[in-house]
């Protein structure tokens, strides 16, 4: 099956065509001017296109995760790389996949490094058409075997230009007229259905959610997996796709849908099963960043805390051992790291609970100034934070170019992260009259209602509107059990509770007491443990 760009293809492989860059008439060499690849670069080019031939994947990892990278840093840190034109004469043989996964490369590094134009915009969108369409139109597997690293790249780098090109769009600003008509006379490219499209026909044609089924029932996989499911490309792609459908639908504000394509994957268990044997930290960071910002927008505070809680002590406890590999992705992962912290922190001033001591101590290092903002119910601060820890929103109509040289779409623009931003503050103003109430119930614990009342400067109707508020706020929908992330029972997550007799407020303290001496066995458990291992290796 061919989708996407068919009627797109035609131009696209027509020099004339706008859509396609043609500088080939401006080298002084006649067009190609390959002695301008420095040595090392054809040598990595020569090797890589060898690698991806022979499928040797430990050599494209190598190449991949570090040669492109170092070779990036000391000729293109703000140029581009070759173009094709360069690199086909370069090695003139025949080779389609491996100038169609350079172009992939080729495209990232000019959005990493550089500004891309809009002829680029396009050019990356329709190899990013030809890629998915020569894995998905054959009738058998492909030969192609690439790194999980660099099949999370490809969907990450998808959806993240998609999103680029959808912020671009929507602003008309420095356009010409000749690219806003291009625009308008375009609407297929980067279209969020063709977006859609892809991730769910990757999907389909690994059976992954057959396989985690499977999986998730102690039986083997391979048995639904079908032809194309059990080749690592596939299976991987599908399971990235997941992801990439679950980020997809965050930046839309479908947070239900977001949650519901990951039923069938374990959100409980502190390392995503499919990754057991290559983890992709940037893949594990994305997911719970996302999975736990939904079950924010959603009012599910407790399996958001849980959520960011779990992701945020695994990269505490392997932060060593990712450190000593830093890839390009880290930069990304430290940043999705900060986020976290940062919503964590929203989450603990609407919903107070408990948390790990380490993840506690980490986020009052980090931001111990924020987090008095927030629980004394500052709402530029909730606005602040959101601001810097929520995704680029997007909406999946930027507009109706029915004038192309009007310069401004027709129809009314709506900003999604505005949007977004008052839902959420409707909410935090909502809540923010029951932090008052609920740091005057922790004083106490028999009250009369008036003089509470009073306390609050409420009329007395009004507070006990507030206590029902209160009650109500605090009743989340948690997860308990089940295999899907949508799951659960309604709890009482307040650390105080009350019930009210004859004008009178009872109040209990619902904190369960810290079990130090537990916490005290599993410390010395632990050192005997490593006492005995370094014994062993002395011996």
């Amino acid at each position: 099956m061919s989708f996407y760009y068919e009627e797109y293809e035609e131009d696209f492989n027509n020099p004339s065509d706008p859509y396609v860059k043609d500088n080939l008439d401006s080298r002084p060499d006649g067009g190609y001017g390959q002695h301008m690849i420095p040595d090392l670069v054809q040598d990595f080019l020569l090797l890589l296109k060898k690698a991806i031939i022979e499928r040797n994947v430990y050599d494209i990892q190598n190449l991949y995760e570090n040669t492109f990278i170092k070779l990036s840093e000391s000729y293109y840190s703000d140029s581009p790389w070759p173009e094709k034109e360069e690199v086909e004469h370069l090695m003139p043989e025949d080779n389609n996949i491996f100038i169609i996964l350079y172009k992939e490369l080729y495209y990232r590094h000019i959005y990493a490094k550089c500004q891309p134009t809009q002829d680029q915009r396009f050019d990356s969108y329709f190899n990013y058409c030809h890629l998915f369409n020569y894995i998905l139109s054959s009738e058998k597997p492909v030969l192609l075997e690439l790194p999980n690293q660099w099949l999370w790249d490809i969907i990450d780098e998808f959806i993240y230009q998609f999103q680029s090109f959808s912020i671009y769009k929507g602003k008309s600003q420095n356009r010409s007229a000749e690219d806003e008509e291009l625009l308008a006379a375009s609407p297929q490219v980067w279209n969020v259905h063709s977006v859609i499209n892809v991730l769910h026909s990757l999907v389909d044609k690994s059976n992954i959610n057959e396989q985690l089924k499977e999986y998730n029932s102690g039986r083997d996989p391979d048995q639904v997996a079908g032809e194309f499911g059990r080749q690592p490309l596939y299976k991987m792609l599908g399971y990235f796709s997941l992801i990439g459908l679950l980020r997809l639908h965050s930046l839309l504000g479908d947070y239900y849908q977001a949650i519901k394509v990951l039923e069938n994957i374990d959100l409980n268990r502190q390392q995503l099963q499919m990754m057991a044997t290559a983890p992709v930290l940037a893949c594990q960071t994305t997911t719970f960043y996302y999975v736990g910002f939904a079950y924010i927008m959603m009012r599910r505070y407790s399996d958001a805390i849980r959520t960011f809680t779990n992701i945020l002590v695994y990269l505490q406890r392997t932060r060593q051992m990712y450190h000593q590999y830093r890839t390009f992705q880290m930069d990304l992962i430290e940043k999705q790291t900060d986020q976290m912290y940062k919503l964590l922190s929203i989450c603990l001033a609407l919903h107070p609970q408990r948390i790990d001591e380490t993840v506690l101590s980490h986020m009052n290092e980090k931001m111990s100034d924020s987090m008095l903002k927030l629980q004394r119910g500052d709402l530029k601060e909730f606005e602040n934070v959101f601001k810097l820890s929520c995704p680029k929103f997007l909406s999946p109509v930027v507009g109706h170019y029915d004038n192309p040289l009007s310069n401004q779409p027709s129809g009314p623009k709506i900003d999604p992260w505005k949007h977004q931003m008052k839902v959420f503050l409707d909410e935090v103003k909502q809540q923010h009259p029951l932090m008052e109430i609920r740091s005057y119930l922790k004083l106490y614990t028999t009250m009369p209602i008036e003089k509470l009342a009073n306390f609050v400067d409420l009329p007395e109707d009004e507070f006990k509107r507030n206590l029902l508020c209160f009650k109500h706020k605090m009743q989340n929908l948690v997860w308990t059990k089940g295999q899907s992330g949508l799951d659960g029972e309604f709890h009482s997550g307040s650390d105080v509770d009350f019930y009210i007799e004859k004008d009178m407020i009872h109040i209990a303290d619902t904190k369960v007491a810290r079990r130090y001496g537990d916490w005290f066995l599993r410390q010395i458990h632990k050192f005997d443990e490593l006492y005995r291992i370094i014994s062993n290796i002395n011996v």
